[in-house]
């Protein structure tokens, strides 16, 4: 089986029991702060877990597109991704944890033909906040899962949640497959890695509160997750993650590239395995149809470390050339047909890609000649800032040179000497923010209405080409990055700052309609369009629905915009708005920093 094949099979076998496909979000979250990109298939679903309708129904299913970063020192293994994708399915208070527990089992068992004697499960083991989930217990033995085979475990491993401070959250009971080559014993024990988890079905029945507190929620959600590489290559017997077809052609480029083979050696091998993964999730990220070019901040800054890595073990392997963009080209190939945003987007890809090669590449035979001279055991922090700063190298890489040599790299000195300079450093760049969406306060929701406000108004000054490339919303502030070329002008910057606020005393109605995409389109709707043919969508309207929005600054229809909330009713709640501050973000892309007074 190839991942084409059981992706399809997948959100196919859900359909039948009455799920609605839904496309993939893009890989940089809208206005959730808690994280730099869309980590799992749940997060664009937010809004909806917390109580939004979702104008596809009650009960979804998908393949959505993820980036974690949180192992990417891992990268090199097996079996860590940094970019892979994930099969779920989802009920919005209709089903519970019997169906849900019912399809996964009949899918393993019946689609997948895995024999019940290769599978066990881990379930909520209760603690103070939550009892035991017997419940979820019960229905597995019931389907022929033995006791013995069920392991009850704590938050740390059976438990989601929330995404914020606050919000949706509960146990989960998770699926694992037996690969080890002697039968499966009895008795299952989570310590033993032969088991190797496939499936994760979460039951959000819980609230957390602002105070730490778990309550029964009012409504109850059902999140699972399946990693579809991981599934192809477990099930396929296969030695690791990277023989499967959406990964094994980027290796044979690179044993081109190089002259060398996939495991002929212990390092070899995890060089091409760490070239493709970071290639193959630097092409993902800047052929989003939010794309982010590499950048000393934010998501850039993880682009800029993905590439930087990738050309650093090129040299490794004995790559003297640039290769990075013919290694992207296999990417594109692989992906263009499920994600056309890839294909699209090439020509970005490519420039921006041959752009970070031709600067990095000729720093980095430089900046090694310097590490060498640096004597041990530990490298300071200046020398390190040092690296950083006059020849590209991210921290990581200079760690990952000292450990190479057995020396370790005085970080906290490295921190302070970025702070100096005022860089961002990476620590804690997944959990930088506080609140979310998830968080839903009075607050936010303004704030995320006035982005809408915020990008028509910028439309209306400096022009059509103007897009939204990202947003990122606290309970303070919020941050709106768009496509313009130049720096605004104080004056520019007054006039919008002047449009946002007179739709404000306008005292315009905020609502929505469902649609289809193309109908959205026709209405002059922005937004990202990645739903599929006939697919419906949510259009916020600020002002006149039955009207186009235009350049007129006073058309009765303000914004209109594809979103899927949570919105204030009326422009009138929003206060005063305040550009505090716009910057450069990347190459092309401008960032406005803006307050509710």
């Amino acid at each position: 089986m190839n991942t084409k094949e059981l992706r399809e099979l997948y959100v196919k076998f859900f359909e039948k029991e009455g799920h609605a496909i839904i496309s993939s979000a893009s890989l940089i979250p809208e206005n959730d702060p808690t994280v730099l990109f869309t980590t799992a298939g749940m997060h664009p679903l937010v809004p909806y877990l917390m109580g939004e309708k979702h104008p596809a129904g009650s009960r979804l299913t998908d393949a959505q597109k993820c980036i974690r970063t949180g192992d990417i020192d891992e990268v090199g293994d097996a079996w860590h991704l940094t970019f892979f994708e994930m099969l779920g399915n989802w009920s919005l208070n209709s089903y519970w944890k019997k169906e849900a527990i019912k399809w996964s089992f009949e899918f393993l068992t019946e689609k997948l033909k895995i024999p019940v004697e290769k599978l066990a499960v881990t379930v909520f083991a209760g603690d103070g906040d939550a009892p035991i989930d017997n419940e979820s217990a019960e229905i597995w033995t019931k389907l022929g899962i033995s006791e013995n085979r069920i392991a009850y475990l704590g938050k740390a491993d059976n438990w989601w949640g929330p995404a914020g401070q606050t919000g949706p959250c509960g146990p989960d009971t998770e699926m694992f497959y037996w690969t080890g080559e002697d039968e499966a014993p009895e008795i299952y024990d989570p310590s033993d890695k032969r088991w190797v988890e496939i499936w994760n079905d979460v039951f959000m029945g819980y609230f957390k509160d602002k105070d730490g507190n778990y309550k029964k929620a009012d409504k109850r959600n059902v999140d699972t997750g399946m990693g579809l590489e991981r599934v192809i290559a477990v099930l396929g017997n296969m030695p690791d993650v990277y023989h499967v077809d959406t990964m094994w052609p980027v290796i044979e480029e690179i044993e081109e590239i190089s002259g060398k083979k996939y495991g002929e050696d212990t390092e070899i091998t995890k060089s091409m395995r760490i070239i493709a993964d970071h290639l193959r999730a630097a092409v993902m990220i800047m052929g989003d149809n939010r794309g982010i070019a590499p950048s000393n901040v934010d998501q850039g800054y993880v682009v800029r470390k993905l590439l930087r890595r990738a050309i650093r073990h090129g040299r490794v392997l004995g790559i003297k050339d640039n290769f990075c963009c013919q290694v992207a080209e296999i990417v594109i190939l692989l992906f263009k047909e499920i994600y056309p945003e890839v294909e699209k987007n090439k020509s970005f890809v490519l420039n921006e890609i041959e752009k970070e090669e031709n600067k990095f590449g000729k720093a980095l035979e430089e900046g090694i000649k310097v590490f060498n001279k640096i004597e041990g055991p530990e490298i300071s922090g200046k020398d390190a800032f040092v690296l950083f700063s006059s020849y590209g190298f991210p921290l990581e890489i200079t760690k990952e040179l000292a450990k190479e040599k057995g020396l370790s790299v005085d970080e906290k000195e490295f921190e302070q000497e970025m702070k100096k300079h005022q860089d961002l450093s990476r620590q804690g760049a997944e959990q930088k923010f506080k609140g979310g969406l998830a968080d839903a306060s009075e607050q936010t929701k303004k704030l995320h209405t006035a982005t809408h406000l915020l990008q028509a108004a910028l439309r209306k000054v400096l022009g059509a080409h103007v897009e939204q490339k990202g947003s990122n919303i606290t309970a303070e502030r919020l941050r709106f990055d768009f496509s313009h070329p130049d720096k605004m002008t104080d004056e520019q910057k007054q006039r919008v700052e002047d449009l946002v606020n007179m739709a404000i005393e306008k005292e315009y109605p905020v609502s929505y309609r469902e649609m289809t995409v193309d109908e959205a389109k026709a209405k002059g709707a922005m937004g990202l369009f990645e739903s599929k043919y006939g697919e419906k969508v949510k259009v916020y309207t600020v002002g006149d629905p039955n009207q186009k929005p235009d350049a007129i600054s006073d058309s009765p229809t303000f914004s209109m915009e594809i979103c899927g909330g949570p919105h204030v009713e009326n422009t009138k709640e929003l206060g005063k708005f305040k550009i505090k501050k716009e910057e450069a973000s990347s190459a092309g892309v401008r960032r406005i920093k803006a307050v509710l007074e």
